[in-house]
């Protein structure tokens, strides 16, 4: 997985967050999963998990179909 076009959705994706006053930053990459941190209001709202599931991990294995999974930590 290249790191800067890794790089490049994650900062689509956080433009998206920033709009909803949330940020996300990227921890680590294993064996195909991908470990994020949800920042700001994104971290505490009751639809982060929601969030997590059906707009992150959408994206990023759109993006990286190898991706097995993606987690927060």
């Amino acid at each position: 997985m290249n790191r800067d076009a890794l790089g490049k959705v994650i900062d689509e994706i956080r433009e998206g967050l920033k709009k909803e006053g949330g940020d996300i930053e990227l921890v680590d990459v294993r064996d195909e999963v991908i470990y994020v941190r949800l920042l700001g209001q994104c971290s505490s709202c009751m639809m982060a998990g929601l969030t997590m599931k059906n707009w992150v991990e959408r994206k990023l294995k759109e993006a990286f179909p190898e991706v097995k999974e993606v987690r927060a930590v």
